[in-house]
């Protein structure tokens, strides 16, 4: 009788129940966590975590790049204004590309496991990333310069867009129930990481005499992304699949059109992941991209100051994710994130108030308070839209879901932002517009189940 991979554990592969030095217990009994089952879920946080900071680096640096730089440098015929809507464009496209990358990976890792995409990820993000640190200028090439780095930011954002909820997945599939939030949210923790990384490198670089940083300086923290690139692949091909998919796969609970099957059983939980995702998107990149042209062109303060408040900002941040990940053990992931919405909603306009006033000082504390608040988001957020779905389509929802809210918010938040102040050449306008965002994401948390302490095997 002929048997299926689904029917059957290849010969001398143990069960997922059995104490052996090379698997783990079955995710059903996490109370029997034991030393064995610990190491591997450390090698796995830092499997997922190097992966994370890699593509974080990437989206992070570019940001602050297309503030700072690619306007002069791949759009110089247009005038200041235009050329930076033209770069944050271009960032834009990288947050189109994400719900395909999604799609992608997301149907690869329900049908053959999450390990295999998130290396392939890793590879796509440290080429595309290299590449636009090789690109040639608009002075070289003319017209295929924008028309090279939009295709480079594409290919990014598609690799964006499989990564996270994989890394995310990753981790919370292999973590016991009762702590997931606290050991899930080192990944967007590890977020913090790759800002901190990309802001300090560009920071340094910006040091340099104007014109040798035009002519080559910015391209160092692009190339640099190669030691990412080879570290995080030597970590991820020793990462083991999840036990919670194993034990899916060996049990038969796999589909074959994961994508199908979510839009089909889960759209409330599909859109309300991707509305809490649009809120957060839009605060954070506000935040991470406009803010920082706002204090160097329009307030007229320096780069440096903004991106040492952003070095700064990014420290709370990443122990905001953690801490608000943590606690959302305790008290559920709904309640943190519900009033990190409220609380962003409220901030907005004492923000712009304290950054308005030019003050270094006050600038940095505004930065710090925004991104903590932020992070109350971010960090309970990943283990919710991983508690929201079946494992047969975990995959395929958790980063559809989170997706779909980065690109329409965090894509674009940038490029509206430059808009409103350009119409009202007042900070007021923005500050309505991140109500609005934080507003958004306390209704879509609302209304969505509690999910802290779900069994992921059903």
């Amino acid at each position: 009788m002929r048997t299926t991979k689904s029917q059957a554990v290849k010969a001398g592969e143990p069960t997922l129940g059995q104490h052996t030095d090379t698997t783990v217990l079955s995710p059903a009994n996490p109370s029997e966590f034991g030393p064995q089952q610990r190491k591997l879920l450390r090698r796995t946080i830092a499997g997922s975590a190097v992966g994370n900071i890699m593509e974080q680096y990437d989206f992070a640096l570019y940001a602050s790049a297309a503030a700072l730089i690619f306007g002069k440098l791949f759009f110089p015929s247009f005038d200041p204004t235009v050329a930076l809507l033209a770069a944050f464009t271009t960032q834009a496209v990288g947050f189109i590309a994400r719900p395909l990358g999604s799609l992608v990976a997301g149907h690869i890792g329900d049908l053959h496991g999450r390990k295999r995409v998130l290396v392939a990820m890793l590879l796509i993000a440290g080429i595309s990333t290299t590449a636009i640190g090789l690109l040639p200028t608009y002075v070289a090439i003319g017209i295929w310069a924008p028309i090279f780095l939009v295709i480079l930011r594409f290919v990014q954002g598609f690799s964006f867009g499989g990564e996270y909820g994989g890394a995310i997945l990753m981790v919370s599939e292999t973590a016991p129930r009762e702590k997931r939030g606290f050991y899930t949210g080192f990944i967007p923790a590890s977020s913090a990481l790759g800002g901190v990384l990309s802001t300090v490198v560009l920071f340094a670089v910006s040091l340099l005499p104007p014109e040798t940083f035009e002519a080559w300086g910015w391209r160092i923290p692009f190339l640099l992304s190669i030691i990412l690139v080879v570290t995080g692949l030597i970590i991820r091909l020793r990462l083991k699949e999840t036990p919670v998919y194993k034990d899916a796969e060996v049990k038969g609970k796999t589909t074959r059109k994961p994508i199908l099957e979510v839009i089909k059983t889960n759209p409330k939980q599909l859109l309300l992941a991707a509305g809490i995702s649009f809120g957060f998107g839009t605060l954070n990149y506000v935040v991470l991209g406009w803010l920082l042209s706002y204090t160097a062109v329009d307030l007229k303060i320096g780069a440096g100051l903004g991106l040492i408040a952003l070095v700064i900002g990014y420290v709370f941040y990443g122990i905001s994710d953690w801490v608000s990940s943590a606690i959302s053990d305790r008290v559920g992931r709904r309640p943190v994130i519900l009033t990190g919405g409220i609380a962003y909603g409220v901030w907005a306009f004492p923000m712009f108030a304290m950054v308005d006033t030019k003050s270094p000082v006050l600038i940095v504390v505004a930065m710090a308070v925004s991104l903590t608040l932020s992070g109350m988001i971010y960090g309970p957020l990943a283990s919710l839209i991983s508690e929201l779905f079946a494992t047969k389509f975990r995959y395929s929802g958790a980063s559809m879901g989170y997706q779909l809210g980065q690109t329409l918010g965090g894509g674009f938040s940038p490029l509206i932002a430059t808009g409103l102040y350009a119409a009202t050449l007042a900070s007021w306008s923005v500050a309505i517009y991140l109500v609005i965002a934080g507003l958004i994401t306390a209704a879509c948390v609302f209304f969505l189940a509690e999910t802290k302490g779900r069994d992921l095997t059903h």
